[in-house]
């Protein structure tokens, strides 16, 4: 068994296992023990009454944070040509291209955080699912990363959009910010993130819906929440 240091189990002793904490308590706890050298992001992981072997049970969405991500801007690539090409550049999108971007990331490129692609872009993007698939980067109508509006695509996730996706656990994660950021930040953050999670659930899904919250920094202990 690994060595555990000395602020793990400090931080570990100071989380009641027994108990379902509210909200603001637990940002309040999360943020004392994000002790490490940098500035730990914040997660949620949410455990759902779903199926996800279903196909009518998938849960997926995003939502743009009220108060952003906090640290370094994620790299957006977008898939457009001639209009599209400049609206996206004009917004700020990192690296913008038609069938020359396919065949950079056919070779291995995967250089970015979020791609977007414009609708008539999909026949060529679509060569790519086997690349940026399984790194979650395909671009999905349902996240909101095929759109013909790409300049609000691409501002919503410089601004902080989260998309999520149930796995084969049953289970959804995504980050809320930085440890650093104030408390109420965290939990509105939290909170928006939550009601598109709710928003999101399957029509064919029954019985509890939400089973199970957990929040923790980066190099923190996961803390449980009280969801009644």
């Amino acid at each position: 068994m690994a060595k555990r240091s000395k602020r793990f189990t400090a931080a570990h002793e100071k989380v009641d296992r027994t108990k379902r904490y509210g909200l603001s308590d637990a940002v309040t706890l999360v943020k004392e023990l994000a002790t490490a050298k940098f500035d730990e992001t914040v997660e949620v992981s949410v455990r759902l009454g779903v199926d996800p072997r279903k196909g009518d049970q998938q849960v997926r969405g995003s939502v743009v944070l009220p108060h952003g991500l906090g640290g370094k801007a994620r790299t957006v690539l977008v898939f457009a040509e001639g209009d599209k090409a400049a609206e996206a550049e004009a917004a700020g999108a990192d690296f913008v291209g038609g069938a020359d971007l396919v065949e950079k990331i056919q070779g291995g490129w995967t250089d970015f955080d979020v791609a977007i692609a414009v609708p008539a872009m999909m026949r060529h993007v679509g060569k790519l699912g086997r690349v940026l698939g399984p790194q979650g980067k395909m671009p999905s109508p349902k996240a909101g990363t095929v759109s013909n509006d790409v300049a609000a695509a691409v501002t919503a996730y410089k601004a902080g959009k989260v998309e999520y996706r149930v796995d084969s656990g049953a289970n959804v994660h995504g980050p809320v910010g930085k440890a650093s950021f104030e408390a109420v930040k965290l939990t509105e953050n939290v909170n928006a993130f939550m009601d598109s999670v709710h928003a999101a659930r399957p029509a064919s899904a029954r019985g509890i819906y939400i089973r199970r919250v957990s929040i923790a920094s980066s190099m923190g202990p996961g803390l449980r929440l009280d969801i009644a």
